[in-house]
């Protein structure tokens, strides 16, 4: 096996994925371009606005892609890169582009609403807020994570006091990336251009903030830049999409495709060798295949904070549903191919020439390989190499505030009582759905978590993350069978992802409680502990409502149905 040989498989599966099993989707829930979307129905100017497929499509591919998809087959490659691979291709295909879209199409027929409201119109009150507590808390400790991990990546200063460049280039080109972006904002809402002016005029941008990042570094401490950071985090929250979330991904999008785009190129170019094991076993270094290998490769095969974004922001700026398919399934394809990328990095280095060279985490590993490709076409390795940094950080920045914004959505749909006259309620309704508040608590609780230690419960991640697939998945089949569309396309990614994360849970929870019963447990391990099974316990309280709602004989009236409602007031409008 070498480079070219996966890419082309690759690139054949997923494109047939998308072609094929994603426009079968499409046509068998059904895609109805002259319904008005929650873009226009809903629209307040602030969450709820209608943008461009592309626009839209760089903001989902932005948020759901950071370095998630590079992180999880670098690690996962212990396994050898056949299950890798698979895992990447059918997972992708068949659980995560199908859970991407399934939750922005749930969301867009249900006025734009979260995964959370659809719970409670077809499960019930309780799965609701159970769910969005749940997100509310797995978004505070991402967020505090994500922080600490770009003020880490800026941090201008060595251990020793020496600058760091590449650091600084980095953190003066995100900068400009987020002016950029305000005045990107503006020109797509106010000069109405053509699309492929706005494009040229975002690549223009782009080269712009990458040259002048790379030739004025900001120096500044890791403390400094956590501060900014949540202050900057605080307005995006709070901001229109339109002014900086929109613009701003819309403008990294462009970076990440340049960076595949380079990266297949260069494999192309050198054809690297395939020097990982194709299958190391089901038990590597005590480390079990399952359920490992798929809590580990979350984001490029299936993610469930992909449904957080898919229902939660993305959903709210749809121009028409005909835009679903490419934005949430493609930018889910696309993902995949990032992934299969990292397989053929961390492949190319399994003789250990990464260590050699001095390159330790994910990140530098996979900038490292592509650097090394390009080097054969004649692009200088150290600028290649700060390109690519450059890009995986500059989209950790994009996913920590779509993450934060996910957050606080979560928070104020927690407390919402839209039945309720705004006039009658109560003071503590008011306060914890007010934009600004919501947002303050949501980055006050991270920044306390981030101070105190994240890192603690931090390996719970993986798990948590996949939890939110089986819950988005259960969600999006109850809504798909109680309005009369088909759902069994999502009863096997269901199901499997119920024994992944139940079973991971499971081992943790056996281990924790061994070492808590010998006396060895830390306070540290402890807290996980607590998490885990409060985790389980969600999980299955949550899971269980889902399959009885959904083993119901009777599917919704879509006469009387809450789902009809919402569609007579979508018609009411549109008249």
């Amino acid at each position: 096996m070498n480079g070219i040989t996966m890419m082309v498989i690759a690139i054949l599966f997923l494109g047939a994925g998308y072609l094929f099993y994603g426009k079968w989707l499409a046509k068998t829930w059904g895609i109805n371009p002259k319904d008005p979307t929650p873009a226009y129905t809903q629209q307040d100017g602030v969450d709820y606005v209608p943008a461009d497929t592309n626009v839209v499509f760089g903001h989902q591919f932005a948020s759901i892609a950071g370095a998630g998809p590079i992180n999880g087959p670098i690690q996962a490659a212990i396994f050898g890169w056949v299950p890798v691979l698979l895992w990447i291709l059918i997972g992708g295909v068949f659980f995560g582009a199908v859970q991407d879209f399934a939750s922005m199409y749930a969301s867009v027929k249900s006025k734009g609403k979260g995964i959370g409201t659809i719970i409670e119109m077809y499960i019930g009150k309780t799965g609701k807020k159970l769910f969005l507590l749940f997100c509310w808390l797995f978004c505070i400790l991402v967020v505090a994570a994500f922080a600490d991990i770009v003020a880490g990546t800026f941090n201008g200063y060595s251990d020793t006091g020496a600058t760091v460049k590449a650091n600084g280039a980095v953190a003066s080109t995100s900068m400009i990336f987020i002016i950029e972006a305000v005045l990107l904002g503006m020109i797509l809402r106010w000069a109405r251009l053509n699309k492929w002016i706005n494009t040229a005029i975002a690549v223009l941008m782009l080269v712009a903030a990458v040259w002048i990042g790379m030739n004025f570094p900001f120096y500044l401490t890791q403390t400094t830049w956590h501060y900014i950071i949540f202050i900057y985090v605080f307005i995006a929250c709070v901001a229109p999409v339109w002014a900086l979330l929109q613009p701003r991904d819309y403008l990294n999008s462009y970076l990440l495709i340049f960076m595949i785009a380079g990266a297949i190129i260069g494999v192309f170019v050198s054809n690297p060798s395939i020097n990982l094991t194709a299958f190391a076993g089901f038990d590597v270094d005590g480390q079990m295949l399952f359920p490992i290998l798929f809590v580990t490769i979350a984001c490029g095969a299936v993610s469930g904070f992909h449904s957080l974004v898919s229902s939660g922001t993305a959903s709210k700026q749809i121009k028409n549903e005909k835009d679903m398919l490419p934005v949430s399934y493609g930018a889910m394809i696309m993902e995949s191919m990032l992934a299969v990328i990292a397989l053929i990095c961390v492949a190319s280095f399994a003789g250990g020439e990464a260590a050699s060279m001095g390159l330790i985490t994910q990140p530098q590993i996979f900038a490292g390989a592509i650097a090394n490709f390009l080097a054969t076409i004649g692009l200088p390795w150290d600028l290649s190499f700060t390109l690519i940094n450059l890009a995986v950080s500059a989209f950790a920045l994009t996913s920590l505030d779509s993450v934060a914004r996910i957050g606080r959505l979560s928070l104020q749909e927690l407390f919402a009582d839209e039945q309720a006259d705004p006039a009658m309620q109560s003071p503590l309704t008011k306060l914890m759905t007010n934009t600004y508040f919501s947002t303050a608590l949501t980055l006050v609780l991270a920044i306390v978590l981030a101070r105190i230690g994240y890192a603690q419960i931090w390996p719970l991640f993986g798990s948590a993350n996949q939890l939110l697939s089986v819950l988005a998945l259960v969600a999006c089949a109850v809504f798909l069978k109680k309005t009369k569309r088909k759902s069994k396309m999502l009863y096997i990614p269901m199901v499997f992802m119920m024994a992944v994360t139940f079973t991971a849970l499971s081992m943790t929870i056996i281990g924790l409680g061994g070492q808590l019963f010998a006396g060895t447990l830390s306070l540290g391990l402890g807290l996980q502990l607590v998490f885990a099974i409060l985790l389980l316990a969600l999980g299955v309280v949550v899971a269980v409502q889902g399959l009885r709602a959904l083993a119901g004989k009777e599917p919704v009236n879509l006469k009387t149905g809450p789902m009809n409602h919402y569609e007579e007031e979508i018609d009411a409008l549109a008249e």
